[in-house]
């Protein structure tokens, strides 16, 4: 047995968060108020979470609806709005049927169990492998940590699931490694690797990649938790690289926020989940669905994905102009829609910092010499000539 409770004191909260010392009070649209009533200009939008800005409108209309008539049920019942947005995101997707859950890191723990229940189902493969690429990141439970080929992220909390097989992003040469191992099961990517370095996959290499699967009868799954939801400029990024991905995994922007996470596939993976093969008692719940439906229906109403592709065009211009204006800061611009990777010299933390103090403006990293730029896909030119004339400025006094 442990000791009785530590005299020392700490934070109720465990710390397992480098915070920034704010505590944020409200938001709307780009912006947040902290509780000392300092505004700021939010482009990291909750890590790709807020693509319409914070509380959208027609979202809290809709749950102001759904907290007046039910909240939770559980999976024994159907539920309508669950129904409903399965529905719509089957319309969307080449996927057939949607699984919902709470998480990205629940999406695609179930798209892994789903693999695996094809492999030892169809494939007669239940010790087979499944493969994941360098510096990729799929979640924090034991199963997508083990997924996710970062030593950093896996140190501490061995033994790491089996199962997973590591090889280079972009290679040509794992291209050929998968068309020759026998054991492979599946192969699972992100169309960006975000939290590696914001690293666009190249098209020609998934479109092989997509061919190997086919050709071996073996699911691709495309971890769209991230990209997903309008983020790249297309409602998923895999439409922009003219692949189908077997297995779908979404979450973050979902929800616009409301914790909701979904893994889909085609029909010949998905009828493998049969009653009791999988549960998730909040997953799905009417709440959380209410808030997946207005979020859709606020991006076909809104038309989101033009004005994302518009402030991409406009974003990318100004950034490659501060880019040319500051050669020895900035290396390189990068990414695939407004998920917006900028390369530095400095470390990205401290100019995350500058911004934040002297500018109130917020952005996140993706690694020690990667920005990681996230605005809301609804925000406006005057939003991001504001980020650049704060950027301009932390650069000049560097």
């Amino acid at each position: 047995m442990l000791n009785t409770k530590s005299e020392e004191t700490l934070a109720p909260v465990m710390s397992a968060y480098g915070r920034f010392p704010i505590t944020l009070e409200k938001g709307k649209g780009s912006y947040v108020w902290d509780t000392e009533g300092t505004k700021y200009l939010d482009f990291t939008a909750g890590i790709a979470v807020l693509a319409l800005g914070h509380v959208p409108d027609a979202v809290e209309a809709a749950l102001k609806k759904q907290l007046g008539l039910l909240w939770h049920c559980s999976n024994l019942y159907h539920i309508g709005p669950q129904e409903k947005l399965a529905k719509m995101l089957t319309e969307r997707t080449c996927c057939d049927q949607v699984f919902f859950c709470n998480s990205g890191a629940e999406a695609n723990e179930g798209a892994i169990k789903l693999a695996r229940r094809y492999a030892a189902s169809v494939l007669n493969k239940p010790e087979g492998h499944i493969i994941t690429f360098n510096h990729s990141f799929h979640g924090r439970t034991l199963a997508t940590m083990a997924a996710t080929a970062q030593e950093k992220i896996q140190s501490g909390y061995g033994p790491v699931v089996p199962g997973f097989k590591y090889l280079p992003y972009n290679s040509k040469d794992s291209v050929a490694d998968i068309a020759s191992d026998d054991q492979c099961i599946a192969v699972m990517l992100e169309m960006v690797q975000g939290e590696g370095g914001v690293i666009p996959a190249d098209k020609t290499w998934v479109q092989q990649l997509s061919a190997i699967c086919a050709e071996k009868g073996i699911p691709m799954i495309v971890d769209e938790v991230q990209t997903g939801m309008g983020r790249t400029g297309t409602l998923f990024a895999y439409e922009q690289y003219g692949i189908e991905p077997d297995i779908l995994t979404a979450a973050k922007a979902l929800g616009s926020g409301i914790p909701i996470g979904a893994f889909m596939a085609k029909k010949e993976i998905s009828k493998l989940m049969t009653p009791g093969s999988h549960g998730s008692t909040f997953g799905g719940n009417p709440f959380a669905t209410a808030a997946g439906v207005a979020t859709i229906q606020a991006f076909d109403q809104q038309d989101v994905l033009a004005q994302c592709t518009s402030n991409t065009a406009y974003f990318h211009e100004k950034l490659t102009a501060l880019k040319e204006s500051y050669p020895k800061q900035l290396t390189a611009i990068r990414g695939l829609g407004l998920l917006i990777g900028v390369e530095t010299k400095a470390p990205a933390i401290d100019l995350v910092n500058e911004l934040r103090e002297k500018h109130h403006v917020l952005i996140l990293t993706a690694g020690k010499y990667v920005l990681r730029i996230l605005p809301p896909l609804v925000t406006d030119e005057t939003e991001i000539d504001a980020f650049i004339a704060a950027f301009d400025a932390v650069l000049k006094e560097r």
